[in-house]
């Protein structure tokens, strides 16, 4: 949850948001294996290899920006589809160096950065994976292009990816902390994420009829999709782990008619008595010590919602009493559209077209100007121009900040000591800190400037602390003129597609309770999708809203139309609850303000967001 640095009262949202930092415990899995990342740089350096160690500390270092909480099979999407894509990359770039001569062109480079641009960026904009993999390649390509390192193009690329590969191996070996392992692969990130989610609901029952309860059932939706994310994935002990994971996999799916109780109740706003959370409670305990959840308290069967709850608990408690061998498997992924027809849509060609006009500029005036580190200005601009690193003028004091201050720190110790041993010291503590820079933006840039010279020393380069901040801020500038320019078409497409595809997830699921409510199990499939939807929308329209107000007017009034449509899901979720539990039509009141809803929401669209 992001705390604020400073008091941020009255300052505009993109300051305020500069202000702002995640907070939580401090992951000393991921320092060590940061720390730990720059192993085959030392093993390089201690061979006097020590250019051949560049490729491989860049790939780790990429590989741990995107080294999150969460389990391992996510784990292995997560860092490496991003690794295979920079490793593509920096052999494209290596090509691109050989067939432009000494690397530098005022017209190939521009030309063949900036339609790589388009698609990496239209691409990156149909998820966090693609978003990842999209920076690593374009990265990667203009590393390749610029970086003058002895090793030839296939060898660069082959020891990214190992440095890369080291570090998911490390994420999938190395006991997570306090984790409960049953064998040498263990479901600990995936119980975590599960038992997360009966926490959740027991927070949101215990909000229910107080000013936190919108907090609560947002919150249990997050939760719903991190338990998902952290299951999604390849089986990394199939056989061995069978039963727990069918078992897990159940327990989750359990957890779908509890939430679909808790945000009922949630919506009917009757406060309930403090008891009534020891049930979701000793689920959670059950989930995290994988044994029985014993007998759980029932609540009294008043009405749907209560009637709802007690069914949900007496379904979980059947299943995780369950002897494991027995328990089916059951899915719990979630349905998706073509990542190719997002990638071509209004949202990822605007995104796109941004991308590759940044790469584009920031190239020409990197070869005009022909400085000796002409890489690293379209190189930063890649990462300056990534919309899920927070607002764009937040993102361009953060990273101007950051830099000056890495680049302050290198001199500094540079100063005082010189060698290579040094240098791979001040690596490895760099990678142990990254997990934690992550958090905010300035401090996750100096961090990777402190590293990023380093390694410049390492492949031979002479010292350039200064040029690091004069690339920087020039990147800056650049991506800050063309995040503002017109493009063709309306400015905003991000945010309307995001409020479009929660529109349409709401209406599916409305349309099923309606007309199919006995099929419990697409019920919740489609009920996932329309509040994981939601919440993939409000982060666009927050995004947008800190944004300057040249930008942010053009998601004017969506707030609206999420409003109303979270009022709508919820509705429907409390009209599911009173079908189940009914044996006549939904009650007049019900849908009464399902019309009212609906109408509500009609209007909000009607509004031009914009």
């Amino acid at each position: 949850m992001p705390t604020p640095l400073l008091p941020a009262t009255r300052l505009p949202p993109w300051l305020a948001h500069v202000l702002r930092a995640q907070r939580g415990p401090v992951p000393w899995n991921a320092v060590l294996r940061g720390a730990l990342a720059a192993l085959p740089l030392l093993a390089a350096v201690l061979a006097e290899r020590p250019t051949a160690g560049v490729p491989a500390a860049l790939g780790a270092m990429l590989a741990g920006i995107n080294d999150r909480p969460g389990s391992r099979r996510a784990s292995v999407a997560r860092l490496g589809l991003p690794a295979l894509a920079g490793s593509a990359g920096l052999l494209c770039g290596s090509v691109i160096a050989e067939t432009a001569g000494d690397g530098r062109s005022l017209v190939v480079l521009p030309l063949v950065f900036g339609l790589l641009g388009l698609g990496a960026g239209a691409i990156s904009s149909t998820g966090p994976v693609a978003s990842a993999c999209g920076t690593q390649v374009l990265v990667a390509v203009v590393i390749g292009a610029g970086m003058p390192l002895p090793e030839p193009g296939p060898l660069r690329a082959l020891l990214f990816l190992a440095g890369a590969g080291w570090l998911l191996l490390l994420r999938l070996v190395l006991p997570s902390p306090g984790g409960r392992r049953s064998g040498p692969y263990g479901l600990d990130g995936e119980r975590e994420a599960v038992a997360a989610v009966y926490e959740a609901a027991a927070e949101l029952l215990l909000a229910v009829g107080g000013p936190r309860a919108r907090a609560g059932r947002a919150a249990l939706s997050a939760a719903l999709d991190q338990a998902q994310d952290a299951l999604t994935g390849p089986r990394l002990r199939r056989f061995a782990s069978s039963a727990a994971e069918r078992r897990l996999h159940a327990q989750y799916a359990a957890a779908f008619p509890l939430a679909e109780a808790a945000t009922a109740l949630a919506w009917a706003g009757v406060a309930l008595p403090a008891r009534i959370v020891e049930g979701p409670r000793r689920l959670a305990a059950a989930v995290r010590t994988g044994g029985s959840c014993g007998p759980l308290p029932a609540p009294a069967r008043t009405d749907a919602g209560l009637r709802a709850l007690d069914d949900a608990l007496l379904r979980a408690a059947t299943v995780f009493d369950r002897p494991a061998g027995m328990t089916p498997g059951t899915r719990t992924g979630h349905s998706d559209t073509s990542v190719l027809g997002r990638a071509w849509s209004a949202a990822g060609l605007e995104y796109g077209l941004r991308v590759s006009v940044c790469c584009a500029t920031s190239t020409v005036l990197a070869q005009w100007l022909h400085h000796e580190h002409w890489y690293w200005l379209p190189a930063t601009t890649v990462f300056l121009v990534k919309p899920d690193l927070g607002p764009l003028a937040s993102r361009v004091v953060c990273r101007a900040v950051g830099t000056v201050a890495g680049a302050a720190v290198f001199g500094a110790s540079s100063m005082l000591v010189s060698g290579p041993a040094p240098l791979v010291a001040t690596v490895a503590l760099c990678g142990a800190l990254l997990p934690v820079a992550t958090r905010h933006f300035a401090v996750q840039t100096a961090v990777v400037t402190v590293l990023v010279l380093s390694l410049v020393l390492l492949g031979g380069e002479p010292p350039a602390s200064w040029g690091r901040v004069v690339e920087s801020l020039l990147a800056c500038g650049t991506v800050l003129l063309v995040g503002h320019l017109p493009m063709p078409g309306r400015r905003g497409h991000s945010v309307r597609a995001a409020l479009d595809t929660a529109v349409g997830a709401a209406h599916r699921y409305l349309g099923h309770v309606l007309d199919a409510p006995e099929d419990q199990a697409l019920r919740g499939a489609l009920r996932r999708d329309a509040y994981r939807s939601l919440a993939q929308a409000r982060t666009a329209i927050d995004l947008s809203a800190a944004e300057l107000p040249p930008v942010s007017r053009h998601s004017a009034g969506s707030e609206g139309v999420a409003g109303a449509l979270e009022q709508l899901i919820d509705t429907t979720t409390a009209c599911a609850v009173q079908l189940d539990h009914r044996a006549a039509e939904l009650p007049p009141a019900h849908a009464e303000l399902l019309a009212t809803h609906l109408s509500e929401l009609d209007r909000a669209r009607a509004v031009p967001v914009g």
